[in-house]
């Protein structure tokens, strides 16, 4: 993203340059000083001189505060980028953790020796949790098993219980 300074268009610094004039003149007759060494040329061309002055101090002025307004732009856009990021990667991994534990259990509903009824999976970063109950040591670590196999499972916390009838 450039920014630039900004260039005033000529018929805006023609009306700044009228306005600036006007307030002079106004001025300068309000005042009630007369000087009599100066033409009303030489006052006009005072008038005109310090309108332009002030017409480049307000444009200094403004082109300051645009750069800073530019600045404060790109920190602002830096920012909303790294929270899109944050956010985006948090629900990709949420999608990836449903994924997971979608799969582990579709993995014990194939298997006859697992009941898939009596397990509870959840996944949190690719950690893989099983609660419940199975019937038998070798079901246990058949679930472990299976869920291990899981594409993205980075670990497997086994915490069936053994419920022999």
């Amino acid at each position: 993203m450039n920014f630039s300074t900004p260039t005033f268009a000529p018929s805006l610094t023609k009306k700044l340059f009228s306005v600036g004039l006007l307030t002079l003149l106004a001025a300068l007759s309000a005042c009630g000083k007369k000087d009599e060494s100066q033409t009303v040329g030489q006052k006009l061309d005072v008038v005109v001189s310090k309108t332009e002055q002030a017409t480049l101090e307000a444009k200094a002025k403004t082109e300051s505060l645009m750069a800073k307004a530019g600045e404060s732009m790109k920190v602002e856009v830096e920012k909303a980028k790294m929270v899109g990021k944050t956010t985006a990667e948090s629900v990709t991994t949420n999608i990836s953790d449903s994924v997971i534990t979608a799969s582990v259990l579709a993995e014990f509903a194939r298997d006859t020796e697992i009941n898939v009824m009596k397990i509870n999976v959840e996944t949190k970063n690719g950690t893989v949790t099983l609660n419940g109950s199975a019937p038998s040591t070798a079901s246990r670590e058949k679930a472990l098993t299976l869920a291990k196999s899981v594409k993205g499972v980075e670990s497997v916390s086994n915490k069936l219980v053994v419920m022999t009838n």
